[in-house]
């Protein structure tokens, strides 16, 4: 097929653009009595000069080779940017007494997180309707901008911003950022202004805020906070944790900082050694508690120290017990536990919170006091941990049911809002409490789903940091309907639309279809797929079809609108989900029969998908072209090993694509904590046979393979750039006419790019990608 489509280069052809060839260092790596040679096992020596080099060459020739794309690339941006309502902002969100939202402004690559103060009366629960601004005016009446990402990334080509939170008298930010993508944050802290000072600034000034007119801001704390991990919360308002990361990238311990003081002081709460379980931190919702919370792939552990008593006991409320999950929230004296205790799919339990034993292990200790070895707070199991011990003094209130997955948990006064999985589509279930001083003492009734209108489609809850609030705020969308924003009167059910995402130019969902279908996997499993077209492309075989797939971590590829997509449907090419095995759509169960020793239905599952497109008439065979990254990207190099023949094209964005070496060193960052998903093949030969036969590197075949766009981030901590550039190179060694290409970001990490303006040009390139190769270019 290849052959026919995209012959090799002769004649004219000659001097086109030649790839970069890797000098071959061979490396013989064997386990469980099998041998494997591994020729380009070097280009992991980032200190190696001639490594960055031939990233180097890597670049400059897939820009050689799109060059001829460039005008393509540039309308597709174009496109993209005209859809787009640049200078914008969110729906804002009450907490206390303030609006907070963010905007956006023509020009900026990042937002800007702001305030306005919140008034009372009949409207207190009413967003205000602001204008948005354009660069250099200034901002909505009563403003206080209190971060601005655009001067934090002044100087630098990447900014992310980690963490954001504002403390519970709402006058203290604490924001975190990373510059260069490998995912090691900065802490630093902001003082904010009272209602009504420091007001009215102009767009796109200072980090912090407002140098506006009508007042002066209180001065920043000095100290800055290095090397920290994911996870912030304020226990009051001068105290706050945080959390670090080990050697691995693994967050694993975590720390109490007072602000306005010496960081070296700080004290070391907890220190996780277990190397499966990354920590986490977080404040429930009602403010009673910051919760740490320690989970591996399979097992949770929940601790809880009071916000009252921020220099108290950590108390073990769920203990770790091997295979059991759990996420929690605090609700009246109760703490309630979403866990896959007893239930596949995950049931509510209610701990009243004066039952949870006085345990907390160890205690705190300074920072610099702690060994190296089991230390500060180090985890063990507790009262019911490893299955001893004294049972949790627990009941259910919410049970599992039958086809419906529970994902989430969230909590209000007067509510509780679960977040399902209904017939593989996200779905939010209210459940009005009982009256009474202990609603959770019985099982609480069923409540009722939140209406969608479409097939498929997803629903999800919106920010809802207001515990007393009676209003939901929820997001709607599907493959035809833009994002729109709600907010459900929960006594009423009534839902008042706040805002729905604007697409310029003239978008008609009614010129759109969606659908979904079923393709039936090797082993008789039936697959959903997730498909939407203009209506006028033809359902008869003739048209091109990118199919998109991730299959991994339980995680859900929901269909959701995308303005950018429409530079695909609108020039007849047809766009698919594949919901393959090892992704969460069908619940539990759908997941376990994707990961470990299960892995391979994942890949197989994806071809059926394709073969399903081909064969029903929505797809022209000859023009499929497959996408995914990370584990997505190990989809599809597994896939297009399975079946060359299937696939016109493949974009995989910093694929994992040697997982097998990958699992096999535990000096890599995150393999050891993703052995649970994977599996362990240094230690169990089953896994390390089942890896052998599945991992992309190992199974490149000499045959004609589809042209390949893949990508690599430098400093990426999550898949090393040396996966994706040694599959290129075995890709181009397999066989002469093999076209593959290597996209090489430089200064960024795992997400690619963090400007709005580059990524759409990152969009813009490997849309003219997938066009060129299924014959359109205009």
């Amino acid at each position: 097929m290849h052959d026919e489509i995209a012959p090799g280069p002769t004649g004219a052809e000659q001097h086109a653009p030649q790839p970069p060839l890797a000098e071959r260092r061979p490396l013989d790596i064997a386990a469980h009595g099998d041998r494997r040679t591994d020729d380009w096992a070097w280009l992991r020596d980032r200190d190696d000069p001639a490594v960055l080099a031939h990233l180097r060459a890597e670049q400059a020739y897939t820009e050689a080779v799109l060059a001829p794309t460039r005008p393509l690339q540039d309308r597709l941006f174009d496109e993209i940017r005209s859809r787009i309502v640049e200078t914008d902002l969110s729906v804002p969100v009450a907490k206390d007494a303030w609006w907070y939202y963010q905007r956006t402004v023509k020009g900026l690559d990042y937002p800007l997180h702001c305030r306005v103060p919140r008034h009372g009366g009949a409207d207190r629960d009413t967003p205000p309707v602001l204008v948005a601004t354009a660069a250099g005016e200034p901002g909505p009446s009563g403003e206080q901008v209190l971060l601005d990402e655009n001067a934090l990334a002044a100087g630098s080509p990447y900014l992310a911003l980690g963490d954001l939170a504002v403390s519970p008298g709402h006058g203290r930010l604490a924001y975190s950022t990373d510059t260069t993508g490998d995912e090691r944050y900065t802490l630093r802290f902001h003082s904010l202004p009272e209602p009504g000072a420091a007001i009215g600034g102009t767009t796109g000034t200072g980090p912090g805020g407002n140098p506006g007119a009508g007042g002066s801001e209180p001065a920043d704390p000095p100290e800055v906070i290095e090397g920290t991990s994911y996870g912030v919360a304020w226990a009051d308002d001068d105290t706050v944790f945080y959390t670090r990361p080990d050697d691995a990238n693994r967050p694993f311990q975590l720390w109490r900082h007072v602000v306005a003081t010496d960081p070296s002081t700080d004290v070391l709460v907890h220190q996780e050694d277990d190397e499966r379980f990354h920590l986490g931190v977080s404040r429930t919702k009602d403010g009673a508690y910051v919760l740490l919370e320690l989970h591996s792939k399979v097992t949770s552990e929940v601790r809880a120290l009071r916000c009252d008593d921020p220099c108290g006991p950590c108390t073990v409320v769920v203990p770790r017990r091997p295979g059991v999950e759990c996420t929690v929230e605090h609700h009246t004296g109760t703490f309630l536990v979403l866990t896959n205790d007893g239930a596949e799919n995950f049931r509510v339990m209610a701990l009243p919170a004066a039952r949870v034993p006085a345990s907390p292990v160890g205690t705190a200790s300074p920072v610099g006091t702690a060994s190296s070895g089991s230390t500060v707070g180090t985890s063990a199991a507790g009262p019911g941990g490893d299955g001893g011990g004294a049972p949790l003094a627990w009941h259910q209130v919410v049970p599992e049911r039958p086809g419906s997955r529970i994902d989430g948990l969230d909590v209000l006064a007067g509510h509780v809002v679960l977040h399902e999985r209904v017939d593989g589509s996200a779905r939010i279930r209210v459940l009005p409490l009982p009256p009474g001083p202990d609603p959770f003492a019985s099982p609480l009734d069923e409540g009722w789903l939140v209406p969608c209108p479409d097939t498929p489609s997803t629903s999800w809850a919106g920010p809802n940091p207001e515990f007393a609030s009676t209003v939901l705020r929820y997001e709607y969308s599907s493959l035809v309907a833009p994002r729109s924003v709600y907010d459900l009167d929960l006594a009423t059910g009534q839902a008042v639309l706040r805002k729905q995402q604007q697409v310029l130019g003239g978008y008609d969902p009614a010129a759109y279809v969606s659908t979904r279908l079923w393709a039936d996997a090797p082993d008789g499993t039936r697959i959903p797929v997730s498909v939407v077209r203009r209506s006028e492309t033809p359902v008869d075989g003739t048209a091109p079809c990118l199919l998109y797939g991730y299959g991994a971590y339980e995680h859900s590829i929901d269909p959701v609108f995308s303005s950018i997509r429409l530079s695909l449907l609108d020039r007849g090419v047809v766009f698919a989900i594949a919901h393959v095995r090892g992704g969460g759509e069908l619940g539990r169960r759908w997941y376990e029969q994707g990961k470990l020793a299960a892995k391979p239905n994942s890949f197989s599952d994806f071809v059926a998908c394709a073969d399903m497109l081909a064969t029903s008439g929505w797809a022209d065979g000859s023009r499929l072209v497959a996408r995914g990254g990370s584990a997505g990207g190990l989809l599809v190099g597994a896939a297009m090993n399975l079946a060359p023949d299937r696939f016109r094209a493949v974009v995989a964005e910093v694929p994992f694509v040697d997982c097998l070496t990958t699992m096999l060193d535990d000096t890599l960052p995150l393999t050891v904590i993703e052995r649970d998903e994977w599996g362990d093949p240094e230690a169990d030969p089953g896994i390390y046979d089942a890896m052998r036969a599945y991992s992309p590197y190992d199974n490149v075949r000499d045959v004609r393979y589809p042209d390949v766009l893949a990508t690599a981030g430098l400093e990426d901590p999550r898949v090393g750039f040396w996966e994706p550039a040694k599959w290129v190179q075995r890709l181009r060694a397999a066989h002469p006419d093999n076209r593959v290409l290597l996209h090489v970001e430089l200064g960024a990490g795992h997400g690619g790019p963090t400007g709005r303006y580059d990524a759409w040009r990152d969009e813009a390139r490997v849309i003219a990608f997938v066009l060129t190769a299924v014959g359109i270019s205009s």
